[in-house]
């Protein structure tokens, strides 16, 4: 279930992290690269954020996700839908 609460998306079955680190892996990009990427997008982000957000130990902001969308060259819906 996805919850927009605030700037934060809640993500309780971790939906968004899997997707993120299964399409980011399947275009050989690297937790650094991305967040090197996003970083020079001003998106506020860290490897260690990254790491744990692909995990589901912490939601995602949605300047974030925007940001991880943009950098991927996917659609919102690749991130947001379970596969």
């Amino acid at each position: 279930m996805l919850i927009l609460k605030e700037e934060k998306i809640i993500d309780s079955n971790n939906v968004i992290g899997s997707n993120i680190r299964r399409i980011r892996k399947e275009k050989g990009i690297g937790q650094s690269e991305l967040v090197k990427m996003l970083q020079l997008s001003d998106v506020d982000i860290t490897r260690e954020t990254l790491v744990k957000i692909e995990g589901g130990r912490q939601h995602i902001k949605r300047e974030q996700l925007i940001g991880i969308v943009r950098a991927l060259n996917v659609s919102l819906e690749v991130i947001l839908i379970k596969t």
